[in-house]
């Protein structure tokens, strides 16, 4: 794996799988906690006509998805706030709906000849120095966003009554950590793909809440489970000639299922 860095593709599969994990360790924490899971996974299939959308006009691919992907996470955000009792529905249908949207588009287009797994399954060797750039930046924007908002965020996760009480906007909290994780969807697609997105969102976060004593600490040990599997799969990937984004998932995977052996270490409330 050492000797693979000299290479550039290499390097830049390192950074932007570490990139990924930092925003995964946050946004997965919250994603976990909420019990939003099946929400995120409505936005990130529906993203993916966001994927299509951007193929068929020529426009660069990440920006069109994250603005695609920013629109779906409002309406879900929205049908969730107002009619919680048809929310699946909804979600069901817009996730169906932005995958066949996505994969109509990118048949119409002239002559594209792309390979659909790289999307669907990750390309992390083909991410370009400039998608690193914007990766970079989108992970900025959350990073800050959730430690701005940290407590609002907080209050939310464990006790929505009690956030209410205190005068918290959680409606306004809800659909801005829709709309963060309609962001990290967006990352992730260079590295896992959108089909194996929800994976790295929720592994990491499981196995970290049955360590940690906080919210934050949760957010940290995710982050760094993140990295090792990014950089365990990519070494797995790089020595057997694999596809790199199911070879992280699959690290995942099995820490999971060894997490799941061993005993939790986690006590006390979260802060």
């Amino acid at each position: 794996m050492v000797e693979a860095l000299q290479f550039e593709f290499m390097r830049n599969a390192l950074l932007a799988g570490l990139l990924a994990s930092c925003i995964c360790g946050v946004i997965g924490t919250l994603v976990v906690v909420n019990r939003i899971v099946f929400l995120s996974g409505g936005i990130a299939h529906a993203a993916y006509g966001g994927v299509g959308l951007a193929l068929f006009l020529g426009l660069p691919v990440l920006p069109l998805t994250a603005a695609f992907a920013l629109l779906c996470s409002l309406i879900m955000a929205a049908v969730t706030l107002k009619a919680r009792e048809r929310a699946d529905t909804v979600i069901g249908v817009l996730w169906a709906s932005g995958m066949a949207l996505g994969i109509i588009l990118v048949d119409l287009t002239p002559g594209y000849k792309a390979d659909l797994m790289s999307y669907l399954f990750g390309s992390i060797l083909a991410v370009p120095r400039q998608d690193l750039w914007l990766m970079a930046a989108l992970a900025a924007v959350v990073m800050a966003t959730v430690l701005f908002c940290y407590r609002g965020f907080l209050a939310l996760s464990f006790d929505e009554e009690f956030a209410r009480a205190r005068g918290l906007p959680v409606a306004a909290l809800h659909v801005l950590l829709l709309a963060l994780t309609a962001l990290c969807v967006v990352m992730i697609i260079r590295v896992v793909g959108l089909i194996l997105v929800i994976a790295l969102l929720t592994i990491p976060p499981f196995i970290a809440e049955r360590r940690a004593r906080s919210l934050g600490a949760m957010m940290a040990i995710s982050g760094l489970l993140s990295a090792v599997f990014c950089v365990t799969g990519l070494a797995l990937a790089y020595s057997l000639d694999i596809t790199s984004g199911a070879a992280i998932i699959a690290v995942a995977a099995l820490a999971f299922f060894l997490s799941t052996l061993l005993p939790s270490a986690r006590s006390g409330g979260r802060a």
